[in-house]
Formats: structure tokens, sequence, C-alpha cells
């Protein structure tokens, strides 16, 4: 399944610092914005490979639709 995910880059002293907003625990750094484009997809396929070896759903449905 494909899914698309939003990206937040943040200028930092050493370049950027990224983070996706749907999975606030991928986070990276990179040099400049593409660098740091590279870590986050990077760092989601090893969070993907980290979710699916402890059989663990990638985004739960609180996500989706919070708890009020």
């Amino acid at each position: 399944m494909l899914m698309n995910y939003t990206a937040k880059y943040t200028k930092i002293n050493t370049g950027y610092m990224g983070q996706l907003i749907e999975l606030p625990e991928v986070i990276t750094e990179g040099k400049d914005i593409e660098d740091c484009r590279q870590m986050l997809q990077d760092a989601l396929c090893e969070m993907v490979l980290a979710y699916r070896q402890l059989n663990k759903a990638l985004i739960s449905t609180e996500i989706l639709f919070p708890v009020s």
C-alpha cells in the first residue's frame, strides 16, 4: 500500500531538520533540504521495517480519528 506523508522542514544551524507529521517519531537532519528529504525517506523505510518486525500497525486509527 502506497501512502503519502506530510513532511515539515525546519531550518537549523547545521542545515534542515525534517519530520513526518503523521509519524512524528520519523525525524532526521540533512545538510540541505534535498538531503533532508532523502534522509526522511530512508528513516521512513527503517520505521516500516521495524513496525513489521514488531507486528505493529504503522498508523493507528487514533491518528486518523483522534479521540476527543
